[in-house]
């Protein structure tokens, strides 16, 4: 669970240094949907729905180097791949 948690951390610094390029009127809407985002990583919900994924993929033996937080923050930012 603590890998999950370190790329959730990953993601939200990655989202929130988008966010605060996005100043011009027209981004306002993203910079706020972002927000939204950066809010659900944040919920308990989803870090038990993180730590229920990594259980599985443990069993069935399908742990990746990417996880879904960072994977998700450097497709919409086009973050260079670890």
């Amino acid at each position: 669970l603590v890998f999950f948690s370190l790329d959730t951390d990953r993601a939200l610094v990655l989202l929130e240094e988008y966010c605060k390029k996005l100043r011009k009127p027209e981004e306002q809407q993203l910079k706020k949907a972002i927000r939204k985002v950066m809010g659900i990583f944040k919920s308990s919900l989803f870090q038990a729905l993180l730590g229920s994924f990594k259980k599985k993929a443990i069993r069935h033996g399908t742990t990746s180097h990417t996880s879904l937080p960072a994977a998700l923050a450097c497709d919409v930012l086009g973050c260079p791949k670890d």
